[in-house]
């Protein structure tokens, strides 16, 4: 009886040496936990640099999401970084493949910014908490009435306030190997505000990270930060012409990175 609390200790590494599917579900679940913790430890650090929920907060989650990648032994790998270099507000876009997108988000993520998610993320414990905290944004994506009202406040508060939204125009995780159309509510908001947009594209993560498959291996994600996008301008009318620039701009960068990762790393096994 004495030695079998050994057994979990020599089955772990056992485990992880020859089962994907065991790394697979314990990665995902050390993932969550581990962001929960520190999102329980970032909570007090917000309180009291702030008092409340202030965009401000968005540098202490920045900070303490930072090491997260090595743990899961990913590598970000960001080429653009001037187009960032932009004062004022703006609207970034990107693809949404997973929760992981947060790595990459916290990676680049400039000063002043905070994102727009759907709503059940509010409910999500602490980590739910320190996003409100962090001035996140939450939609109703059911809803689109209630969604056009937070956008069109959005792009007061943008301008009242100095900041910059992220914006995910899909609106929902996608890793079919490719982009899914766009929704509006990012080009309206940007057209509203009469600020650039500036797209931000993630490579695939079919080269470490199959849900199906349940792989999650190391690898490699690669960021490609690419050219504002002016709206000065622009009305209502020119919303659906700006969607298919962006998506199309961003679809040939998110093929192109996606490639290059696939023969730098070799293809998936499956």
């Amino acid at each position: 009886m004495d030695g079998l609390w050994m057994v979990p200790l020599l089955l772990f590494p056992l485990l992880m040496w020859t089962s994907t599917t065991f790394v697979f579900y314990f990665k995902k679940f050390f993932y969550v936990a581990w962001m929960m913790f520190l999102a329980l430890l970032g909570i007090p650090l917000c309180l009291l640099k702030s008092g409340g929920r202030d965009i401000e907060n968005m540098r202490i989650i920045r900070f303490m999401v930072i090491h997260v990648k090595y743990l899961l032994g990913l590598r970000i790998e960001v080429s653009g970084w001037e187009h960032l270099q932009t004062e004022g507000p703006y609207v970034i876009i990107s693809n949404h493949q997973s929760s992981l997108d947060v790595l990459g988000l916290m990676e680049v993520l400039p000063d002043r910014c905070t994102t727009i998610a759907k709503k059940e993320l509010v409910y999500a414990g602490t980590v739910g908490l320190i996003c409100w905290l962090g001035g996140i944004v939450f939609i109703n994506r059911k809803k689109t009435s209630d969604a056009k009202s937070i956008m069109a406040d959005a792009a007061k508060t943008m301008l009242d306030e100095q900041i910059r939204l992220w914006v995910f125009p899909e609106g929902t995780r996608n890793q079919n190997g490719d982009l899914l159309p766009f929704k509006k509510g990012a080009f309206h908001l940007a057209v509203q505000a009469q600020v650039p947009i500036i797209p931000v594209v993630f490579s695939s993560y079919n080269n470490f990270y199959l849900r199906k498959e349940k792989q999650f291996r190391s690898g490699t994600i690669k960021l490609k930060i690419l050219p504002k996008i002016e709206t000065k301008g622009m009305t209502v009318d020119d919303v659906s012409s700006l969607s298919d620039k962006s998506f199309s701009l961003m679809r040939s960068a998110f093929l192109e990175i996606s490639d290059s990762v696939t023969q730098s790393n070799g293809p998936s096994r499956h």
